[in-house]
């Protein structure tokens, strides 16, 4: 399975709206969003089934057993993370899962052993299984397991979708353990853009990411004429690394009505989605 992922390094450039366009335009039967902090491509892809919800269990924190816990307070002044409470209430100790990082120091100088490690839900993992496969998540508030959810959003994609020669994958904003988990595995990239002194440096963090992994990247800018001197040096940044630059995509305010009535750029008739149908045709000659 052929794997596109979209990217942007940072957020607000249009990497969604891009994403969802060439799902729209490939017919992709298999698509994901890895972007389990803020998942947001089923606004617009229209799913005509509920999905399959499996909570997905992460990281170990800590349970106090109130039963057997002596309140001597080991726990609380050993643990780094300030994640011991004392509930003078209840007289016992609880945990702040939270800050609970799963050390499990206290586990280990409890005198009395009323500490153990348990696996806790960390998000839930979404799968629509109807004519087209797309897989997603939604990271619990607080937890710090983002990249092995992307994973398993990839891993549960590919599972389902074992006889689809092509797969389009919407990518997390900036370049921390989501995007690395994006990018691991697939065949292209393609980096949006936005013509801004931010933008240009947040491209910059992507590429060299991207590069890190051996990924062919391809680069388009969203909103070119809102700074065309700005979208002249992203392209040149292209040549210059031997990078190939697919396209540029106008401000279109019929874009942003599409978006907010639920629809892609290329179920309306606007200057923004032909603008993606030649960016997407240029990337399929390259696929």
């Amino acid at each position: 399975m052929q794997q596109l992922l979209v990217l942007s390094g940072k957020g607000g450039t249009g990497k969604t709206t891009v994403a969802s366009a060439l799902i729209q335009l490939s017919q992709a039967k298999a698509f994901a969003d890895c972007d389990v902090d803020a998942p947001n491509l089923d606004l617009v892809m229209h799913q005509t089934v509920e999905p399959m919800t499996t909570n997905y269990f992460g990281m170990a924190k800590a349970i106090v057993d109130e039963d057997v816990c002596i309140e001597c307070g080991q726990c609380q002044k050993q643990c780094r993370f300030d994640a011991i409470v004392h509930d003078q209430q209840r007289e016992t100790y609880f945990i702040d899962h939270n800050a609970c990082e799963g050390c499990g120091v206290c586990k280990v100088i409890c005198p009395v052993g009323a500490i153990h490690l348990e696996s806790c839900i960390d998000g839930q993992l979404q799968l629509y299984k109807a004519e087209r496969i797309f897989s997603t998540a939604q990271l619990k508030m607080g937890s710090g397991t983002s990249g092995m959810l992307v994973t398993q959003v990839k891993k549960q994609m590919m599972e389902q979708a074992i006889n689809t020669d092509f797969a389009i994958i919407d990518g997390s904003p900036g370049i921390g353990c989501p995007v690395i988990a994006s990018i691991s595995g697939v065949d292209y990239v393609l980096i949006v853009a936005e013509p801004s002194i931010s933008g240009i440096s947040d491209m910059e963090r992507i590429i060299t990411t991207a590069s890190r992994f051996g990924v062919k990247t391809f680069i388009c800018v969203n909103k070119y004429d809102v700074n065309t001197e700005y979208t002249d040096k992203i392209e040149d940044y292209a040549k210059r690394k031997h990078l190939e630059f697919v396209g540029r995509i106008p401000y279109d305010t019929q874009a942003v009505k599409a978006i907010n009535q639920g629809n892609t750029i290329v179920d309306i008739d606007c200057a923004s989605g032909r603008a993606v149908g030649q960016i997407y045709e240029t990337i399929k000659k390259r696929l």
